[in-house]
């Protein structure tokens, strides 16, 4: 290289934003995330209308749905939205929580940037203060035993309330408690394991929520394969099969040369016998009733029938799975090897008018949340709801720990973390007394959506709390400063916790870094107009606001 040339390091199409303007840039686009479901959060948080590519249309106040939904094109964003997945999977709820404190914190953290203070002095505030608010978590968190119905009953309610299933909200919660407590089981060590695996949801449309029912077993949204098969059965030998009853293909295109009419009838008498021999094989397992995940026949259908066999084709996946539990029998693969030992004893009733069976196992492994909605919009929200309040209150099973709901625990640990921050030294005290200001969003939030002045009832809370009372939270209903506790508005202790530290690795996460490159644009699928946004900007999150 010659004296004086230019060392060329990155591409034309490459694009590179440093030190404070790749802040500004990870930080507007994070917030921007965040800020787009805080109108979500709480009894009176509004819901959003999705529209995918296809048009398909999902009306939701959830909040790991909606971001999961958004057409979301910038990798920092994305990093929120992880928060939110996060959340879900490890405790079911509180997913606009977490994302709304990330982008808090966030917030926060920018203007102590702009005060001078390095990005590693507030990471290190904001891990202080996030190990110090869970610790006070558990410290305030009251211990509930899974026996107690009542209280589950309010942890359910709180997570179902300002969801699509408000309404019927007693009679679900109480559905949901018993669901829970049904699978259920006390280990060796006396902690409770909630298997999940043995509850089912299946939903349906024409009734109200209110009739949706608990029962004990499966339920199979599907009709015999043949209209002479029986239905009921008190005590079936039942066959679960992951085989098709079908004529088995060549693995290539295989082509048949006919040359006279005993040909053909040769060649369709051995499709026949090969279909008569895997019915005999069912027959002579002492199968009663066969549910297959694949095809049957037309022709096995009639031999199946003939013998007095119920049998359901295209059974789903998960379906079969939870009938496995049900009944403890194994999923048969190939009937070559089907035996006798395969088969599992069970109970199989038909409800013709709505169109399901109901099968129960001989030990009554497993049951089934049956929900009912007025239209497919309202059941899917109804069961994106009770599934949160599932989740929630096996978490509060498992983990034995509930706290105060109405931004009551959050206005606690502010002010418990505000009086630590005068023994931490340096900078990191503003990043934790920051910290408290980005956990009071919650409370500020729950109040504006209900359309209440959020600085006054702010004020009145941290009051209430100041005097000793640490249940003291926002009823948005009365508008009024209550124990939260007494009120039946209960959260789990455990998804909390999980929010406060994923929000904080999130927004650290965020912080630390400083620099960009991007091959070409700053989004995720490389377009050609929205990536490389100036800092501050959302790169290419443009798609979201289609979906929004």
């Amino acid at each position: 290289m010659q004296q004086g040339q230019p060392m060329i390091i990155m591409g034309d199409d490459a694009q590179r934003v440093k030190d404070r303007d790749a802040q500004e840039y990870n930080i507007s686009a994070a917030r921007g995330v965040a800020e787009s479901v805080r109108s979500t959060l709480g009894p009176k948080g509004m819901d959003k209308m999705l529209v995918d590519s296809t048009g398909g249309v999902t009306i939701t106040n959830d909040g790991v749905t909606i971001l999961q939904t958004m057409d979301i094109d910038n990798p920092t964003a994305e990093m929120i939205v992880e928060v939110a997945e996060t959340q879900e999977d490890e405790a079911g709820d509180g997913t606009t929580s977490a994302v709304a404190i990330a982008g808090e914190l966030l917030k926060n953290a920018q203007e102590l940037l702009e005060q001078d203070i390095h990005p590693t002095a507030v990471i290190k505030g904001f891990n202080l203060a996030s190990e110090y608010a869970r610790e006070q978590v558990d410290e305030v968190a009251t211990t509930v035993d899974p026996d107690d119905a009542a209280t589950l009953k309010s942890v359910a309610e709180t997570s179902m309330t300002g969801k699509g299933a408000e309404l019927d909200k007693e009679t679900l919660a109480d559905l949901v408690v018993r669901a829970i407590q049904g699978v259920t089981v006390e280990a060796d060590d006396g902690s409770h394991v909630v298997d999940l695996q043995n509850l089912n949801i299946e939903t349906r449309t024409g009734r109200a929520a209110g009739e949706s029912e608990l029962l004990s077993g499966a339920v199979i949204d599907k009709d015999p394969v043949h209209d002479d098969m029986p239905t009921d059965f008190e005590s079936a030998n039942v066959l679960l099969l992951n085989d098709p009853i079908e004529v088995e293909e060549a693995d290539v295109d295989t082509a048949v040369n006919v040359e006279s009419p005993d040909q053909l009838q040769k060649f369709l008498d051995q499709e026949e016998k090969q279909l008569r021999e895997k019915v005999d094989r069912i027959v002579d397992s002492g199968a009663d009733v066969v549910f297959c995940q694949k095809g049957i026949d037309d022709l096995a259908q009639h031999y199946l029938a003939k013998e007095g066999i119920l049998a359901v084709r295209r059974t789903k996946k998960s379906d079969l799975g939870f009938l496995k539990n049900v009944l403890g029998a194994p999923i048969v693969s190939d009937l070559d090897s089907l035996s006798a030992d395969d088969l599992a004893t069970g109970t199989i009733t038909r409800d013709e008018e709505e169109g399901l069976f109901y099968v129960e196992g001989e030990d009554a492994h497993g049951v089934t949340l049956l929900l009912y909605g007025t239209t497919d919009h309202v059941v899917d929200e109804l069961e994106r709801g009770i599934e949160d309040a599932i989740d929630v209150v096996a978490t509060t099973v498992s983990d034995g720990r509930t706290l105060p709901g109405g931004g009551a625990i959050e206005v606690e640990l502010a002010s418990r973390l505000r009086d630590y921050a005068d023994s931490v030294s340096g900078r990191e005290q503003l990043a934790v007394e920051a910290f408290a200001d980005s956990l009071e969003l919650i409370p500020r939030v729950l109040a504006e959506n209900a359309g209440l002045d959020a600085i006054d009832l702010l004020v009145d809370l941290r009051a209430a709390h100041e005097a000793g009372d640490t249940d003291a939270g926002l009823n948005v209903f009365s508008g009024e400063v209550e124990n939260t506790t007494e009120a039946g508005v209960v959260e789990t202790a455990h998804a909390k916790e999980q929010a406060i530290a994923s929000a904080a690795e999130a927004a650290n996460l965020v912080l630390k870094i400083d620099d960009i490159i991007s091959a070409g644009d700053l989004s995720t699928s490389g377009g050609d107009d929205e990536g490389g946004a100036p800092a501050g900007g959302m790169g290419g999150m443009g798609g979201m606001g289609g979906a929004m």
